[in-house]
């Protein structure tokens, strides 16, 4: 994907910016890696504690802050008493970042001590378990959500701005008590030139999901409501890309309720973008998870739309300010199984009407979560935090 000789005249005439994310990098955060490949003013340099098997990053341009074994161990003990990871600050000094991008709030708290030390404005963007994850679940998450809960305060004093990635985020923020003066709200969009709007005639009678297989998804009521759909559509099949702890679970309720269904596991993005063109709906039932957790706002149904895919969803989270109700998409309330079964019937027994949400949608989509728009507004933001260290 990368070629290191294109790549290396590409770093040498634009200023670096660290992008940071704990672990580098999830195979479904590909949209962090779009967004810091689609920069054109600054080149997106990959920082992180460690790499993980995960998404494919130019390898020149990652740094790392600890290294594998008992010296790793060590690093990771200085960094957590000290919050700094002394190997990346020599890189980081010589490099001379503009500033650091974290994604997550907390994987800002982690790095903003070495924000502060090599005296870099530090950006964060706010996603959806940091905020809305109550603080009794989230110390349930990992050793370092209390270190995060008590860094906080800080981080929100200390960060020169902070990205939410919808209004929705924005508003629960302000309520966890990040500065709202501070908070813009930004959509990080989708590259929408790789989905092609695929004509009625090619789709299969598949109803389609793509995410992680957790709570917040809503999958197990996305599962009640295809056995009422499959009743009056007895040719649909459900379609469940993705993988997660609640995995297990929703195969076997799927085995006792449903008459054709596949749990395909994780795609790449390629193979998902085939599923889009594939399928005749596209289902995101998220609900609010016990923990509080929400989403912000899911990238696989901007893509789905992209594709001319119409969505059923839930008036949940950033949602509705990605697929308007009756226009570009349904929605149904969290927790209604019912209500996504006849959303879902009403699309898949009459294909016009489908096509002209799939069509209202994809123009809609292109309009307002282009990445390229959105990547340069976010260049924009780079300079202007980065002018205010001068």
């Amino acid at each position: 994907m990368f070629s290191a000789s294109r790549d290396r005249d590409r770093v040498n005439t634009r200023p670096p910016v660290l992008v940071y994310r704990d672990f580098l990098l999830p195979v479904s955060e590909t949209f962090i890696r779009s967004q810091g490949e689609g920069l054109k003013r600054f080149v997106a340099y990959y920082g992180g504690l460690s790499r993980i098997g995960g998404l494919e990053l130019p390898a020149e341009r990652i740094i790392t802050f600890q290294r594998p074994g008992r010296l790793g161990k060590l690093e990771n003990g200085v960094l957590a008493l000290t919050g700094v990871a002394p190997r990346a600050m020599l890189r980081l000094r010589s490099l001379k970042p503009q500033l650091i991008h974290a994604h997550f709030g907390v994987d800002g708290s982690r790095v903003m001590r070495m924000a502060a030390l090599l005296r870099l404005p530090l950006l964060v963007t706010l996603h959806d378990y940091d905020v809305t994850t109550s603080d009794e679940e989230l110390r349930k998450l990992t050793r370092y959500s209390a270190t995060y809960i008590r860094r906080r305060p800080r981080l929100g004093r200390q960060a020169s701005a902070f990205l939410a990635v919808s209004e929705f985020l924005k508003a629960k923020a302000v309520e966890r008590g990040f500065p709202e003066r501070k908070i813009i709200v930004h959509y990080i969009g989708i590259d929408v030139d790789r989905f092609r709007v695929r004509p009625a005639s090619e789709t299969e009678p598949l109803v389609l999901f793509v995410g992680r297989l957790a709570e917040k998804k809503g999958v197990r009521y996305l599962i009640q409501a295809m056995a009422e759909v499959q009743a009056k559509h007895p040719d649909i099949k459900l379609i469940v890309a993705g993988d997660g702890p609640l995995r297990a679970e929703l195969e076997a309720q799927a085995a006792a309720s449903l008459k054709s269904y596949e749990f395909v596991g994780v795609q790449s993005s390629d193979q998902v973008r085939e599923w889009y063109q594939r399928a005749r709906v596209f289902c995101g039932p998220s609900v609010t998870a016990s923990s509080g957790e929400t989403e912000g706002l899911p990238i696989t149904l901007l893509e789905a739309q992209a594709s001319g895919l119409p969505a059923v969803a839930t008036y949940h989270a950033g949602i509705p300010e990605a697929v308007v109700a009756g226009e570009t998409g349904l929605l149904a309330p969290e927790h209604d199984a019912p209500a996504l079964a006849r959303h879902l019937c009403d699309i898949l027994g009459n294909p016009d009407f489908g096509v002209r949400l799939g069509a209202a949608a994809a123009a809609r989509i292109r309009l307002r979560f282009n990445l390229e728009k959105q990547t340069e507004a976010l260049e924009d933001i780079y300079v202007k935090i980065a002018n205010q260290r001068h």
